[in-house]
């Protein structure tokens, strides 16, 4: 009796030392993994993001390293290099408004020309001021035209002329399209250098890699090479990963080819746009710039011919306007001294894009 009495006792004890070394369970385990398995999906989601939740993974991730930087005392922290030289914020939205939340209808330019020298009306469906897009510059000082360019000599005797003339900004904007290189660029350079006019140029990958001597011209006498695309996508039909690489990838070749950054300017090839595509460029940084002058140009085979040019020139032309010129025309080529003289004469004068940059922030 006494030996089974002590055995109980023995087995007792065993049996409690072995409850107190019994592992966790098998449901605390599953609540730990559970734990880390969100925390691992939501560093995910913030490294990488997507087209439509980028802007809040942008906004978590600059939170976050806003946080470690006051934690560590650093200063290193919020440094973000340009766009052009960092992939993933070029294929992210950083912008308060989702882009993916507004009309992406497609749109194609357009304006109605007039005949008095006054600025030109224009699509009215979207207000682009606030998108940072332009086709005129708005707001000029004094009336806004309504002067006889084809005659200086007959506005000159006209005291009302005269007196709207002093207080007339009659800035243009020479704009040029460049999708590929027909040998007279180097002549539209000349005229604008002879004229001291300032212009910009918007170009696609091909002519930057076909012709990097002459971007390196253009921006060594002064002038704006803009974003064109690479490839001279339709931006609605594009995705916001897509367009978003297309420009990147457009201005990287720029500077990996000529050495120069390409500024931060931008036209929708075939002026084909839709509310969404335009808060994107704004987002990555740049003014978009459609037109209020342009003509049938670009056809090689069909040029419309100097005269032609010089005419339409004086006939639509306006304080404020941004000419859409096309480098591969023969007939701009051999117009565009007789039409720069014209508009000297006319009391217009040559602008810089970089007037129209954030105007209305």
């Amino acid at each position: 009796m006494r030996i089974r009495l002590i055995f109980l006792i023995i087995f007792c004890f065993v049996l409690l030392n072995a409850c107190q070394a019994m592992p966790v369970p098998d449901n605390k385990i599953q609540q730990k993994q559970s734990s880390a398995s969100e925390s691992n999906s939501t560093s995910d989601s913030t490294t990488t993001g997507n087209d439509n939740s980028a802007s809040d993974s942008s906004s978590t991730v600059k939170s976050k390293a806003t946080s470690d930087s006051n934690r560590s005392g650093s200063t290193n922290e919020a440094k973000t290099p340009p766009d052009n030289t960092d992939a993933e914020k070029n294929n992210q939205s950083t912008s308060p408004v989702d882009p993916s939340s507004l009309s992406n209808t497609l749109m194609a330019w357009w304006f109605m020309r007039t005949e008095d020298h006054s600025q030109p009306s224009a699509q009215e469906e979207i207000d682009l001021s606030k998108y940072d897009a332009w086709y005129v510059k708005p707001d000029l000082k004094g009336d806004t035209g309504k002067t006889d360019i084809t005659d200086p000599q007959k506005n000159a005797g006209k005291s009302e002329v005269n007196d709207s003339l002093k207080n007339i900004d009659k800035p243009i904007f020479l704009t040029f399209d460049c999708g590929y290189e027909n040998g007279f660029t180097p002549k539209i350079l000349e005229v604008l250098k002879k004229h001291k006019a300032p212009a910009a140029f918007f170009v696609c990958r091909h002519f930057i890699e076909d012709q990097p001597d002459l971007i390196k011209q253009m921006k060594e006498d002064g002038h704006i090479v803009g974003n064109h695309t690479a490839n001279h996508i339709c931006m609605p039909k594009a995705s916001e990963r897509e367009i978003r690489k297309e420009i990147a990838d457009n201005a990287a070749f720029m500077k990996e080819t000529t050495g120069y950054e390409m500024d931060p300017f931008f036209r929708p090839p075939k002026g084909e746009y839709s509310e969404r595509t335009l808060q994107i460029t704004k987002d990555m940084g740049y003014t978009t710039v459609f037109w209020s002058l342009a003509y049938v140009d670009y056809d090689v085979d069909k040029q419309p011919g100097a005269q032609y040019v010089i005419d339409h020139f004086n006939k639509y032309i306006h304080p404020g306007a941004i000419p859409l010129i096309h480098n591969i025309s023969r007939s701009n080529a051999e117009a565009l001294d007789a039409v720069l003289t014209n508009l000297e004469q006319a009391g217009y004068s040559f602008h810089s894009l970089e007037e129209l940059r954030g105007l209305h922030d």
